[in-house]
């Protein structure tokens, strides 16, 4: 029998990073955090701590500080690829690199009605995200959200489930439905209006989970994915996570009073936790796509 090395990786996590454009008088705000993960014949600084071919951590975070300066961040694919494309081109020992990018949303303050040109306030608690992947496999992208915080008031049922002795659960015909969302979707190309793509999918997936009668929450993120790579022939797949933040009626007769699908407690936990891959059935293979880092994005 003898012991080796398995798959492994290493790199510089969560390295936040602001870039502002003041070329014009009114100025523009990226806030990213940027995580890098490369891959290759890094054995030796495992096995006999020769670290003749590991490019410093430190040395991979001042490549994005850089790069947001000498490149910009049109599109936070579009960086994630310039950077996972340079560690693996230019430097000799790296096979693979696997750059995971979160965007944190901001908004122009609003001064005596106009916005100002300066001055943003921070969007919350959704987050962009990309996930870049370049190595033997292929060029691979995926784009995506998380804590996209969503709610319907009616236009939700759950009934019908299968019941055994632990069951206590009431069927419901009229429910608050809401989720903390994560979707993930894979381009199968890496030239893409990433910006308007991104905008498009998240209008998509707001559109279908309001409009659509859920008969659960499995099937809202059904229509939601079927109606995205319906809308975009680009994408490849894409998947959720969604746990479901229940909303109870509380009940307010001890108080004498009626409550007619009005008041709730909003419980944090436990939490019903669906997830689910929609994808197409001549869907390009993945490759290293989905092999995550940090697993930021």
């Amino acid at each position: 029998m003898a012991i080796i090395l398995g798959e492994n990786q290493y790199g510089k996590a969560e390295s936040r990073l602001v870039r502002i454009y003041r070329d014009q008088p009114r100025h523009e705000i990226r806030d990213l955090n940027v995580t890098t993960a490369l891959r290759g014949a890094f054995g030796p600084a495992h096995v006999v701590g020769d670290q003749a071919g590991v490019l410093p951590t430190d040395s991979q975070k001042n490549t994005a500080f850089a790069y947001a300066k000498s490149l910009g961040v049109e599109s936070i694919e579009g960086f994630g690829l310039a950077l996972a494309r340079h560690f693996v081109q230019d430097i000799e020992a790296v096979q693979g690199a696997r750059i995971e990018v979160e965007e944190f949303g901001w908004e122009r303050a609003v001064v005596d009605g106009a916005p100002h040109d300066h001055t943003w306030v921070r969007r919350g608690p959704e987050v962009r995200t990309a996930a870049v992947t370049v190595d033997a496999t292929g060029e691979h992208v995926i784009g995506g959200l998380k804590d996209l915080v969503i709610l319907k008031s009616t236009g939700s049922e759950f009934a019908g489930f299968y019941r055994d002795g632990y069951s206590t659960l009431a069927e419901t015909h009229d429910r608050v439905l809401a989720t903390s969302l994560t979707a993930q979707w894979r381009f199968t190309g890496v030239d893409e209006p990433w910006d308007a793509a991104f905008a498009g999918v998240r209008a998509v997936l707001v559109r279908e989970f309001a409009t659509v009668q859920s008969l659960a929450l499995q099937q809202t993120l059904w229509h939601m994915g079927h109606a995205v790579l319906e809308a975009y022939p680009t994408l490849a797949e894409i998947r959720f996570s969604a746990p479901n933040r229940h909303h109870n009626l509380v009940d307010l007769t001890p108080f004498g009073l009626d409550n007619p699908g009005e008041v709730f407690h909003a419980a944090d936990r436990p939490y019903g936790l669906i997830q689910a891959t929609v994808t197409r059935d001549d869907a390009p293979p993945a490759g290293d796509a989905w092999r995550a880092s940090a697993g930021l994005a």
